[in-house]
């Protein structure tokens, strides 16, 4: 009786301290809001813009979307950071735990399975064409990473049981294809022109291609594996494998 007072007793007080520190972040919630509400209020209604500057300077960029050309020119360092940040959301998520794949493979219902094999490639036609399209109209690399990662999605919806098979290192490197490259990038810009991200004239365009290209594959790969929820689970076999050996050993 004792011990099950005193849990009871240790659950009130972690709620009550649940309680306190909900309190305290609604209350910062609401200063937060408030602030923003303030700013938002105070500001100017007819604020001079950035419109006519991106205009004058828009045939420096190497492209004719005045949006890409703020995204990976003239504001590449916010978009090279966003990417990072990415990045960093898979490591967080397979450092914490495996991806929850079931144990039983189930039956895929043909009509199902037809769809996949006919959206998917389709899916991935359009994700290259809004790549390509994003240096002269709206488009880009999130916007072709998000149908490469709806894509992805897909098929960890369906269960396919080829999914379990695919081996990690493929995964790791498209992850980081995308920031490699905008970062190789970036140095190379630095030793050509002395400006990070300062692209070499004439040379713009394919640049920014060539990044928007490996970023739309890493994005893509980048949302799929994040709503697998952790690290692919063969990956996870090799380590115990390899930590289970020497217990083996010595056991022997």
């Amino acid at each position: 009786m004792k011990t099950g007072k005193v849990i009871m007793g240790q659950t009130r007080n972690r709620h009550k301290r649940l309680d306190w520190i909900q309190r305290l972040f609604l209350l910062l919630v609401l200063c937060l809001t408030t602030l923003l509400g303030v700013i938002l209020c105070s500001s100017p209604e007819t604020a001079p813009g950035l419109a006519d500057a991106v205009a004058h300077l828009q045939g420096r960029s190497g492209v004719e979307s005045p949006v890409t050309a703020v995204l990976l020119n003239f504001r590449g360092y916010d978009t090279l950071l966003e990417v990072m940040v990415l990045l960093l959301a898979v490591i967080g998520a397979w450092s914490l735990t495996k991806a929850p794949l079931p144990d039983q493979i189930t039956d895929i219902s043909p009509v199902q399975l037809g769809v996949v094999r006919l959206l998917v490639p389709v899916m991935c036609l359009v994700a290259a064409y809004l790549v390509w399209q994003g240096s002269h109209l709206a488009g880009g690399a999130f916007q072709g990473g998000a149908i490469i990662g709806a894509a992805g999605v897909l098929l960890l919806v369906s269960e396919l049981p080829w999914l379990r098979d695919i081996p990690p290192l493929p995964l790791r490197i498209g992850l980081v294809l995308g920031p490699l490259v905008f970062v190789g990038t970036a140095l190379f810009c630095l030793l050509w022109t002395g400006n990070l991200l300062g692209y070499p004239e004439g040379a713009g365009g394919w640049l920014i291609l060539l990044i928007e290209a490996a970023c739309a594959l890493s994005i893509g790969l980048t949302l799929a594996l994040l709503f697998a929820g952790g690290r692919p689970e063969n990956e996870l076999v090799k380590a115990d494998k390899q930590t289970d050996f020497p217990c083996n050993r010595e056991s022997l």
